[in-house]
């Protein structure tokens, strides 16, 4: 399992209670305890304890998944997650991903598509390295144990991500100490604060202390009271206290519920579902703690807000004010409502001067206050460390300056506005008076025009009114021309109305009065037009009627006519012609219908009238009476046409059925000669093909028949309606009577019934031939197949490869499946061959058809053989090649990782190691799955050798090359493995190193950081020690490891000991530093723990020995006593085991104490003394509780036995009842169900046998354990045992008996099956009924069906003996019974064969005579007959007859044929039969009787034949001569037609109908040629039958000459209609095709936006290039034009008109193209010039945004950095502005130069474009100047700040300069420093006065608090400046002085040490001795006297000079005090 960090999982054990009253205690030391322990414990008790404790970590790990899952699907809600399963939903990765982004915020790698397990594994991999990156430690826990669903390590994996994203960041602060616990210590201590006061509640770990449910309920009711009532709860009802808080928390906190009652209410609750349950609550309530925090500091934060409130109030008061003001006096200046005369623009233009020059100034020096107060607002918030204030939308300084310059450009505009209006109030002047002049000209002209268009004088001619009309047109023509003159006084009205002239009224009654004298002369004009056409469409309206009535007479004349024709053709000629007519009648009708309309409609009219209406009705009567006559006539003309059309088409009709009948009837006489059976009984017939071909034309015939007949039906009937009309059709003589009708139709009828009889017998013939041929098709068919597949079973071929044999194999199976589905087919062929052959007769072909039978059932057999053969040799050759190609994979694989393995190198780092290390898991598992080839190979080879296949050599090294490969590559992958092993365990060992010595390390920084007294030290080393236990091995292990890896690994062996070194010192180190805290500590608590465990620990063990004492007590008499007796053993152990290291620990603490200073534990008592006693007592409590627990496990042991034991012998008594008490069934059925059933129960017995073997097992254990009951357990087991070998002995009996029952049953049943057969067969065999002798050929079939069946049914008998014998051999008991009934069998048998056999030769030999007699008699009567009708020669007089008999004829020679073969073989049968005598004379005589009857039919057949030819080929040859004469005339009126149709279509379709006739003749040519020949040869015979046949051929050759040569005039017109009706058809196509392109082009669709232009313009592009390359069609169409006129086509005229319609229509769509292509063009440019213009207004809008931010700064630096950017935002902007801006404005330039038709557009676009650019740069001008300002502003306070820093440091250095330090310097270095001090004040001078310049100047920019602050700032300055020179002035006295003083004392000294010189040079001199020496002396004092003189001003001015420093109360006046008066008295002591 993973394992988590130290510090969660250090628990601190429980308290022990204190007791001092331990003497009392070891009053009595004969308590027992000097007991020995007991013997070890025994096996069964091991076993049990490991089962218990298996049973608590099961269900300690079902709890834990149950949380874990719950936990996991609580936090995974958050994204629409759920799991069921935990260890199968987190092994694809997915889910435990997502779990890692939930916890921890961050983005994992995307998991990896699919469902293989390496995507599982990459995903898992990636949620482990999150967790690696996260600084988790796992160990051991790798992905394939969370793909494999390992629970321990997944439930660690999730226990591990609790702890770091749940537990591990909590950290709890004691009140007492300040000291931070981490993790499950902080948890716990969380608990015990929150839940401390609360009755009964004492929460000491995670586990019992949250039983009852109260922990849970406390913590919840100490958050939130109101959901919870405490006092209501009770300890003793846990399961409620737990319900109640985990619903609480989940309905009401929304914690999801982790654990359920029971999972905590249990003896060992598990610790780590509960701290993660409870770990939710903390959270969840820290959470409301910090957000209760976040409430106060927000009240703070609203407290500031409201103090900064009232200013921004004030702020937003006065800008809106202001902009208030702004946006009035914007809507004032904006109204662009001016005077609408010149006086009053001029006067609102000196208003508009007014307002600029006084109100506006006031409104800008608000505006410039209200800057100021805004930027003290931002001051203030930003000395308050806030977030500056930003007005709200439409009050900031940026809005006011956006409105004042929206206020400045509607000044702007107004400005401009006006002086505009005033220059148009001065054009509008001008522009009246040139409307008044135009006016008075129009006026006249209209008048006079009025006057000329009033008159009418029309005429009532035609050419009168048109000519009145040509005048009118002229009128109209002046009029028009007229109109824009008209139209330019309105347009001059207009533009004054719309320019506003003041006297618009005037204006606009003018205009008015002249549109409406224009719209009068229109009016006039347009009426008289409209007169004008009324009559001139009633003169074309009579003149059309009076064409139309000459028309009409015209037709009348045609109508009269009485011609209706003399046959079909002329009568339909005559009816189309008549249709035309009347089309044409329909049609004018139409147009008199028209006309009569229309000139009525001029009757009708109101008002004016062109003529009198009368005249208009009568001439309407006149021609509408014309009409009807003419239609009437033609109705009657088309009655009489259709009348006789209708006769001439029955009479047609019926000759054409009776004709074709005949034609049909004669052709199946001739197909079907002969009336023979068999195959060819059909006339042709002689193979399937045949057939097929004879049924489908016959099918056709059927088909023709059933379409004719309906049509004769119809004939018939309407030949009955026009004989019963009677009468005669047709005038005059041309009268056609309907006398012969009936007769034709009565012959016609009998013609057809004729026609169906031989239809219908052919149709039988033919069917019977089909049937055989069809069934010798299919055995042809069968037999191919079957040679084919003998060739494929037989073939050698075994293929090559493993695919090949593979490919071998499966067709193989597929041929013996079809040789399988065929068996069943060949088998009933002998079935299908007797049905058919009885249906046509036995003749050859069923001989045949029989032989080829036999053949394909031998065939098949041979098929079936070499398959089988076949099969087995490729199964081996399979296997072989199988064998082969597996070897070559694993040789592949293998030859791949060697290469692989070979050139690997062992990477140094630990990460490249793991992932070499993760390829070779796979490699593993690779190599897992080839080991397992390699051994199916060893196998497959194994099989092949042992089973002696041909290549066993080969196979056999190809396995042990193999197996050589695997052997090296295996040894590879070892020494690879090792290799990566030996640096993994390196690396790992180094980096755990590091990992220990980091955290030694910081240990013992952390001890030598600790206090070193109080309880914080006794802390730090309490967890220092619990460290150092779980650290020391650790350490150790590493130490020991370093020594182990640098030996195997000699390379690493300086870097390991130096890391093992490193670690030793840091251990030492901190080993060290613990023992010197321990020994702080340990000193002054170590007595009184020792007394508080030793208390404790001595009362436990009394209750423990008096608990575990009753190892004397009573045993437990059932397994659920000694359950619970185990149950309370174990807890007691357990708590032994606990407190095993209480007493080692005060053993320990004992010896220390003794060693140390001997302590004692009370009055008069040693330790020493009492350690033995101690000892003793413990010792006991162990021999005790070891002595009790065995006696209660094998209690326990021997419980469980005789549970198990009485299982068993349950068991027992249930198979001895159910084995006693059967009885052995009587039939199969029940003798299969017995053995179902018992086959049942021993499986039953198998299952119970393994409780018996718990049983054994369990008495075996209790023997060999020593148990006291093992005795008696081996005893009952010996017992059981005994009795589960009867019962399985019994039951096996039993089984045996039942299959033996169930062979002989199946032998019986058997064998009566047979009996029963044998008894019916028999019964058939001995029927001796006489029968007549047609029937005993029948009988005897019957008799050989029964013989077959006999010998078909002898291997059923052979299969009874068989299996009775083997029943006999098998079961000797059985023996006498299965003889007995197998004599009887073959008894029956013999006798049912005996009997057939007799049966067999009596039928045979009466049967054969008798049919032998039969069959000469029926030969003699046929022949007999068939003499008869040769008798009659009858030559036929047509053909038909001719075929018939001829077909009657070839009947009978087949007969004839038939008959003798059959003669022959009834020969055969007779002389190989053996007759009697009597029986073989009859036969005799009736063969002689035969054979001459059949010698005297040969040669009347061949005369008969002879004459027949002869006369079928005459009547053949004239009725082909009259048929292609009747061909030929059908087809002469269609080559004849003059008809050439009257469109293209029409056209090509004669051409195609001409051209299929064309065809046809060619196609008919050589047939009619044939006949042609055939015909002249018969003609040139001298005989009277010639006669006719040379008449028919002279008719067809004239007629078939005739009808070529109309076919090819026919087709030479046709083709040149052809060619002028395709002219006409382009030329449409063209017209059609320029007309969809011209609506193409006058689309007005010029696209919506810049896109769809374009691709308007694409496609006109696309459209244009189409009509340049339609070019080509035209100069196509040109030349077919050209051909045309060239040819003298007589539409020529026409022609040229229409190519030059469409050329001009051409050049107008070209011209059309070029105008819509200039549109587009200047669209897309418009488009693309608004999406340029946007754009740049957009990014002007976007640079207006930031020119006007309005951050200023916040202080100097901050104002210079904006300063900076906004310069090179302000170049870059106005680089780039004006390079878009002017490309902008040359291409606006551009597209209006060009003529653009939106100009006026662009140029606004322009101008607007150019005022924001102008707004732009002036607004980036205001900013930079706002910049500059704020910049001077924040240098000026930032100088200021500097100045006076500069200032104080001088202030500071002035003490220094007054004060110097001892000891004192001299004057002149001191004015030194005063000199070059005041040399820097001078520097400062010009500071000051700079600064005093900028505050003047901000002062002039500035106002209110700014200019507060400047001159506030500029004050403090010069308060410091002046203070300063003030200092410096006081300084400069203060050196003065001091330099004087120190002058003066100088002076003073010099003057004090000369006159102690010159004192002691007169108080030094000798008394003279002599004149001369007194002269001397005289002249020396008189040389000192000289020198006092020189001397006097010096003193003098040493004295004045020591007075004006008294004076001037120098600090030295003193000292210069005491020098002044010193040198006064010695200069009054020296003499003179």
């Amino acid at each position: 399992m993973a394992q988590v960090p130290g510090e969660v999982d250090n628990m601190e054990g429980l308290p022990a209670p204190n007791n001092n009253n331990l003497a009392a205690r070891w009053e009595s030391p004969d308590r027992g305890w000097e007991r020995e322990p007991p013997a070890a414990s025994t096996a069964a008790a091991s076993l049990f304890e490991c089962s218990r404790i298996k049973a608590l970590a099961d269900e300690r790990e079902a709890v834990q998944k149950k949380t874990f899952t719950k936990w996991v699907n609580s936090h995974l809600a958050r994204v629409g997650c759920h799991i069921g399963d935990l260890y199968a939903d987190l092994r694809d990765g997915f889910v435990l991903t997502r779990l890692l982004e939930v916890l921890s915020g961050e983005q994992l790698p995307r998991p990896t598509r699919g469902r293989m397990r390496i995507h599982s594994l990459e995903n898992v991999d990636k949620a482990l390295q999150f967790l690696k990156e996260q600084r988790v430690h796992l160990e051991n826990v790798g992905s394939h144990d969370i793909v494999d669903g390992n629970h321990r390590l997944t439930l660690g994996l999730v226990w591990t991500i609790i702890l770091r994203f749940q537990i591990q960041v909590i950290k709890i602060e004691t009140e007492d100490n300040r000291e931070t616990r981490s993790a499950k210590d902080a948890l716990l201590l969380w608990c015990q604060m929150k839940t401390s006061g609360y009755p009964e509640v004492n929460i000491q770990n995670f586990t019992t202390s949250w039983r009852d449910g109260l922990a849970f309920n406390a913590l919840i009711h100490r958050h939130r009271p109101d959901l919870v009532d405490f006092g209501k709860l009770t300890k003793s009802n846990a399961n409620y206290n737990l319900q109640r808080a985990f619903r609480t928390a989940e309905q009401h906190l929304g914690l999801a519920r982790l654990l359920d009652p029971e999972d905590v209410n249990m003896e060992a609750p598990d610790e780590k579902s509960i701290i993660t349950y409870v770990v939710s609550f903390y959270h969840y309530f820290s959470k409301m703690k910090a957000l209760a925090v976040e409430g106060k500091r927000i009240g703070k934060v609203l407290d500031q807000v409201l103090e900064v409130g009232k200013i921004i109030e004030r702020y937003e008061e006065l800008a809106a004010e202001l902009l208030a003001w702004i946006h009035r006096t914007v809507g004032l200046i904006s109204n662009q409502k001016f005077a609408n005369s010149l006086s009053g623009v001029q006067q609102q233009l000196q208003a508009f001067t007014a307002y600029c020059t006084l109100e506006k100034p006031v409104k800008f020096q608000e505006k410039g206050n209200l800057e100021v107060l805004l930027f003290s607002i931002q001051s203030k918030l930003r000395a308050c460390n806030r977030r500056l204030f930003v007005p709200r939308e439409g009050c900031g300084i940026w809005d006011i300056d956006k409105a004042w310059g929206q206020l400045e450009k509607a000044e702007h505009e107004r400005e401009a506005a006006l002086r505009a209006e005033l220059i148009r109030q001065e054009k509008l002047e001008l522009l009246a008076q040139r409307f008044d002049h135009k006016v008075a000209m129009r006026e006249s002209w209209l008048n006079e025009n009025q006057r000329l268009v009033s008159q009418d004088n029309f005429g009532y001619e035609l050419p009168a009114v048109e000519a009145a009309m040509k005048k009118h047109e002229a009128i109209e023509a002046d009029i028009a021309a007229y109109e824009e003159r008209v139209q330019g006084v309105a347009e001059l009205a207009q533009a004054l109305a719309a320019e506003g002239y003041y006297d618009a009224r005037r204006v606009a009654a003018q205009r008015d009065s002249v549109l409406r004298q224009w719209a009068l002369l229109t009016g006039l004009v347009g009426a008289r037009r409209t007169r004008l056409e009324q009559n001139l469409a009633l003169q074309k309206v009579f003149q059309e009627m009076v064409y139309m009535v000459d028309w009409m007479e015209e037709m009348q004349a045609q109508l009269l006519s009485r011609e209706c024709g003399q046959h079909l053709v002329e009568a339909d000629d005559l009816l189309q012609k008549h249709g035309l007519l009347e089309g044409d009648i329909a049609a004018q009708s139409e147009r008199v219908e028209a006309l009569n309309a229309a000139a009525l409609r001029f009757s009708q009219l109101q008002g004016y009238q062109p003529c009198d209406p009368q005249v208009i009705c009568n001439r309407v009567n006149h021609v509408h009476g014309c009409l009807a006559e003419l239609q009437e006539q033609a109705s009657r003309r088309r009655a009489e046409l259709e009348a006789s059309r209708s006769l001439w088409a029955l009479l047609q009709e019926l000759e054409e059925a009776e004709s074709w009948a005949r034609d049909k009837e004669r052709l199946l006489e001739a197909a079907g000669g002969g009336g023979g059976g068999g195959a060819g009984a059909a006339g042709g017939a002689h193979d399937l093909s045949s057939t097929a071909r004879l049924l489908a034309q016959h099918k056709i015939l059927q088909g023709e028949l059933g379409g004719r007949r309906a049509l004769l039906q119809q004939a018939l009937r309407r030949g009955e309606e026009l004989a019963a009309a009677g009468g005669s059709v047709g005038p005059g003589a041309e009268t056609v009577q309907l006398a012969g009708l009936a007769e034709r139709a009565a012959s016609a009828r009998r013609r057809w019934q004729r026609l169906e009889e031989a239809a219908a017998r052919r149709e039988r013939r033919l069917q019977e031939a089909r049937a055989l041929h069809q069934f010798g098709a299919d055995l042809d068919a069968l037999l191919d197949w079957l040679r084919d597949a003998y060739r494929l079973a037989a073939a050698g071929d075994f293929g090559h490869d493993e695919a090949s044999s593979r490919r071998l194999a499966r067709q193989h199976r597929a041929l013996t499946g079809e040789v399988e589905a065929h068996r069943g087919p060949v088998g009933g062929l002998r079935r299908q061959l007797a049905t058919l052959g009885g249906a046509s007769g036995a003749g050859p072909l069923v001989v045949a058809l029989q032989v080829r039978v036999v053949e394909a059932e031998q065939l098949f057999a041979e098929v079936t053989e070499v398959a089988a053969l076949r099969r087995q040799w490729l199964r081996d050759a399979l296997a072989v090649y199988r064998m082969f190609g597996e070897v070559h994979a694993c040789e592949l694989w293998i030859g791949e990782k060697e290469q692989w393995l070979l050139a690997m190198r062992v990477p140094d780092s630990l990460d490249d190691v793991e992932v070499v290390q993760h390829r070779f898991e796979s490699l593993d598992q690779e190599m897992n799955s080839l080991m397992g080839r390699v051994l199916d190979v060893n196998h497959t080879v194994q099989e092949l050798v042992e089973g002696g296949h041909p290549s066993s050599d080969e196979v056999r090294s190809c396995q042990d090359h193999l197996n050589s490969r695997w052997n090296r590559i295996v040894e590879l992958v070892e020494q690879r493995k090792e290799e990566m092993s030996a640096v993994l365990l390196v690396e790992n060992h180094v980096l755990e190193v590091a990992e220990v010595r980091a955290q030694v390390r910081e240990k013992r920084r952390a001890v030598e950081s600790a206090p070193r007294a109080g309880g914080a030290l006794q802390w730090r080393l309490s967890g220092l020690e619990a460290a150092l236990q779980a650290l020391e091995p650790r350490q150790a292990a590493l130490l020991e490891e370093a020594a182990l890896l640098a030996a195997r690994f000699p390379a690493q062996a300086t870097r390991l000991h130096q890391g093992a070194e490193e670690l030793g010192a840091e251990w030492g180190a901190l080993a060290s530093s613990a023992q010197a805290c321990g020994e702080a500590v340990a000193a002054a608590g170590r007595l009184q723990r020792f007394l508080h465990d030793l208390d404790a620990f001595l009362d436990w063990l009394v209750r423990a020995q008096e608990a575990a004492g009753g190892g004397e007590g009573p045993l437990p008499s059932s397994l659920e006593e000694a359950d619970a007796l185990l149950a309370r053993h174990a807890a007691l152990k357990e708590e032994v085991a606990q407190r095993e290291e209480d007493y080692a620990r005060i053993v320990a603490a004992s010896e220390a104490l003794l060693a140390a200073d001997g302590a004692e534990l009370g009055p008069g008592l040693a330790l020493d003394e009492w350690l033995p006693h101690l000892e003793l007592g413990w010792h006991k409590l162990l021999g005790l509780w070891e002595a009790r627990r065995e006696a209660l496990v094998q209690a326990h042991v021997y419980q469980l036995f005789l549970r198990d034991l009485l299982q068993a012998l349950a068991v027992l008594r249930n198979q001895e009842v159910a084995l006693s008490g059967v009885e052995l069934p009587g039939t199969v059925e029940s003798v299969e169900e017995a053995i179902k059933r018992h086959r049942d129960f021993l499986t039953t017995m198998e299952l119970n046998q393994q409780k018996m073997q718990v049983a054994v097992q369990a008495a075996e254990g209790l023997l060999r354990q020593g148990n006291a009951y093992g005795e008696q357990a081996q005893e009952a087991v010996a017992r059981l045992l005994e009795k589960s070998q009867e019962n399985q002995l019994r039951a096996q009996q039993w089984m045996q008996k039942l299959h033996d029952q169930l062979g002989l049953q199946h032998f019986l049943r058997d064998c009566h099956e047979l009996d029963g057969w044998i008894h019916e067969k028999m019964l058939m065999a001995r029927d001796g009924s006489r029968e007549d002798g047609h029937k005993l050929h029948k009988r005897w079939l019957r008799h050989q069906a029964f013989m077959a069946e006999l010998a078909q049914n002898k291997e059923w008998l052979e299969k009874i003996e068989r299996e009775g014998q083997q029943l006999m051999q098998e079961k000797p008991e059985l023996a006498a019974s299965v003889r007995k009934k197998l004599g009887e069998i073959r008894q029956c048998w013999a006798e049912l064969e005996s009997t057939t056999q007799a049966k067999a030769r009596q039928l045979f030999e009466a049967s054969k005579a008798d049919q032998l007699v039969q069959s000469f008699a029926e030969l003699d009567k046929k022949l007999l007959h068939m003499e008869s009708q040769l008798q009659d020669v009858d030559p036929g007089g047509d053909l038909a007859t001719v075929n018939s008999q001829l077909k009657k004829l070839q009947s009978m020679e087949s007969q004839v044929e038939e008959w003798y073969r059959e003669v022959g073989e009834l020969q055969a049968q007779t002389a190989a039969l053996p007759l009697e005598p009597a029986s073989k004379e009859l036969v005799g005589e009736r063969q002689n009787a035969v054979g001459e009857r059949l010698v005297r039919l040969l040669e009347p057949l061949q005369e008969r034949r002879r004459l027949l030819l002869a006369s079928k080929e005459l009547h053949q040859v004239a009725h082909d001569l009259d048929d292609e004469l009747a061909w030929v005339q059908e087809r002469l009126p269609l080559a004849m037609q003059t008809e050439r149709g009257s469109g293209l279509q029409a056209v090509q379709q004669h051409i195609k109908k001409n051209q299929g006739l064309r065809r046809e003749i060619q196609a008919h040519g050589p047939r009619l040629e044939e006949v042609l020949e055939r015909a002249g040869a018969l003609a040139s015979l001298r005989s009277p039958e010639a006669e006719a046949v040379r008449r028919g051929l002279e008719q067809l050759q004239s007629a078939w000459a005739g009808l070529r040569e109309a076919a090819e005039r026919r087709q030479q017109v046709l083709d040149a209609a052809f060619q002028v009706e395709q002219y006409y058809f382009d030329v449409a196509e063209v017209e059609a095709w320029l007309g969809e392109q011209e609506l193409l082009m006058m689309s007005e669709d010029k696209g919506k936006d810049e896109q769809s232009t374009l691709q308007l313009l694409k496609k006109h592009l696309q459209l244009e290039q189409g009509v340049e390359n339609y070019e080509e069609s035209i100069a196509q169409l040109s030349r077919q034009c050209r051909a045309l006129l060239e040819m003298g086509h007589p539409d020529s005229e026409q022609i040229s008109r229409r190519q030059s319609q469409v050329d001009r229509l051409y050049v107008a769509l070209k011209e059309l193209g070029e105008e819509r292509r200039v549109g587009l063009e200047q669209q897309y440019w418009l488009y693309q010039l608004s999406r340029q213009v946007d754009e740049l207004e957009h990014w002007i809008a976007e640079k207006e945004v930031v020119a006007g931010s309005p951050e200023l700064g916040q202080d100097f630096e901050h104002v210079s950095v904006l300063q900076e950017k906004f310069s090179e935002f302000a170049s870059e902007t106005g680089t780039a502005g004006r390079e878009r801006l002017a490309a902008v404005n040359q291409m606006v330039d551009e597209l209006i130069e060009c003529g653009h038709t939106a100009a006026a557009t662009m140029a606004e676009w322009k101008d607007g474009l150019n005022e924001a650019w102008a707004e732009l740069l002036e607004l980036m001008g205001t900013r930079a100047q706002l910049l500059a300002a704020s910049r001077e502003l924040h240098k000026f306070f930032s100088d200021a700040r500097e100045l006076q820093g500069q200032i104080e440091e001088k202030r500071r250095r002035l003490p220094r300069l007054t004060a110097p330090p001892e000891p004192r310097p001299s004057a002149s270095s001191m004015q030194r420093t005063l000199r070059a001090f005041e040399h820097d004040l001078q520097l400062l001078v010009s500071q000051v006065r700079q600064l005093q310049e900028g505050a003047a100047q901000l002062r002039t920019v500035y106002a209110g608090e700014h200019a507060e602050a400047i001159a506030s700032r500029e004050q403090e300055v010069l308060q410091g400046w002046k203070e300063l020179l003030a200092a410096c002035e006081d300084a400069r006295l203060h050196v003065s002085s001091t330099a004087d003083a120190l002058r003066f004392h100088s002076q003073a000294r010099d003057l004090l040490s000369w006159m102690d010189g010159i004192a002691g040079q007169i108080g030094a001199a000798d008394k003279p001795r002599d004149v001369s020496s007194v002269e001397v002396l005289m002249n020396y004092h008189q040389g000192l006297k000289t020198e006092l003189e020189a001397r006097v001003p010096e003193l003098t001015a040493c004295q004045e000079l020591g007075r004006s420093l008294l004076l001037n109360k120098s600090a030295m006046a003193d000292e210069c005090w005491k020098c002044i008066s010193l040198p006064r008295r010695q200069w009054w002591l020296m003499p003179g």
